[in-house]
């Protein structure tokens, strides 16, 4: 297909101007496959995420939950959504330890000997969902592409396999499925989200570490959380236009 094609999607209306893949596989999405998303607005949703890391316990439920809603490979290594350890040596915020057993799937073990003075806590990792998203820009057939919503999205049916979006993603939150051979990565659940539910890590968290917001709806909870906390995005200095919130997260988290 031409890079240079454009196709007119019309939901609504709003008239939204994508490539021809990534019309097809949002209309994919929305038409009904598993379920039909009826009365759907794109132009009315901007997705986004808060997580709270002074919440997170580390239980390792939404990576559970993740794989098992979005069909992730079984075998270990990979996933969409992962939680890692931080233990930070007093006042030395270069050098913290950094474990993710299994990406914390089963949880993690209790520190047989912890470190005198360390502060330790735990970092959920996704997708960003980032409005300005390195790997759109490297896709050279237009298979990731940014929903009018703003979910980074893959269609599969066009992605070759050859992995420069995983290259480009600077938060390694992207793989190669070995079923497919094709990208594979957390969708924010859109198609839970696209029929008024929220994502399965979300659903899951035992303690509401995390949690959906949609910036468009004047009411939605996130505005508030956002206005009372503190928060940080991974990588700023990428300009990346991540739409992943942290609050409390520790300077020494890269």
């Amino acid at each position: 297909m031409p890079t240079t094609r454009r196709e007119l999607l019309q939901k609504g209306s709003a008239l939204l101007l994508l490539t021809g893949a990534a019309a097809a596989a949002l209309e994919e999405v929305l038409a009904g496959t598993p379920e039909k998303a009826e009365g759907y607005r794109l132009q009315e949703h901007w997705w986004a995420m808060t997580i709270d890391i002074g919440a997170c316990i580390g239980c390792g439920n939404c990576v559970r939950a993740c794989k098992t809603e979005n069909d992730v490979p079984r075998e270990p290594y990979y996933f969409r959504t992962w939680v890692e350890r931080y233990r930070v040596p007093e006042g030395d915020l270069e050098h913290p330890l950094v474990d993710s057993p299994n990406g914390g799937y089963d949880g993690f073990p209790e520190l047989s000997q912890p470190d005198k003075g360390a502060k330790s806590f735990f970092v959920p990792k996704l997708c960003n969902h980032c409005a300005h998203s390195p790997c759109v820009q490297v896709c050279p057939v237009g298979a990731t592409f940014e929903s009018p919503d703003g979910v980074v999205l893959v269609d599969t049916t066009y992605c070759l396999g050859c992995r420069y979006c995983v290259q480009a993603c600077p938060y390694g939150c992207r793989f190669i499925d070995p079923r497919s051979h094709t990208v594979n990565k957390c969708t924010l659940c859109y198609h839970r989200i696209t029929r008024g539910l929220t994502t399965a890590c979300c659903e899951t968290c035992p303690t509401g570490a995390r949690r959906l917001g949609d910036l468009k709806s004047p009411t939605d909870p996130i505005h508030e959380f956002l206005r009372t906390h503190t928060v940080h995005v991974l990588k700023p200095q990428m300009a990346t236009g991540s739409k992943v919130y942290y609050a409390a997260l520790d300077g020494s988290v890269r």
